[in-house]
């Protein structure tokens, strides 16, 4: 069984806030209210890096198309290899969404 490394109360109350979502309207209320718009944006550009790293584009590719750094494409690469799998968990339940 998965044992999260952040799991605390609150931990918690964030991760069964976010499965009470609905729609990408609920989402987008929730996140406007809980983050920063920069937040946001990192937190979007993450995912977008993971999706392009999974479909094997290139570091260059990636920067130019998302304007993340390269010390963020690796630490999302590094995630995707080696953390707890919820990109690819995610990104997986996207492409059957589509």
């Amino acid at each position: 069984m998965f044992e999260p490394k952040v799991k605390n109360r609150q931990t918690d109350m964030l991760m069964n806030a976010v499965i009470q979502l609905h729609d990408v309207e609920d989402a987008y209320r929730f996140f406007e209210d809980l983050c920063t718009i920069p937040e946001i944006r990192s937190i979007s550009q993450r995912l977008e890096v993971a999706d392009l790293l999974r479909k094997k584009e290139t570091y260059q590719r990636i920067a130019e198309e998302t304007g993340a750094s390269s010390a963020t494409i690796s630490r999302v690469n590094r995630a995707l290899n080696y953390g707890a799998d919820g990109y690819n968990r995610v990104l997986d339940e996207m492409e059957k969404s589509k």
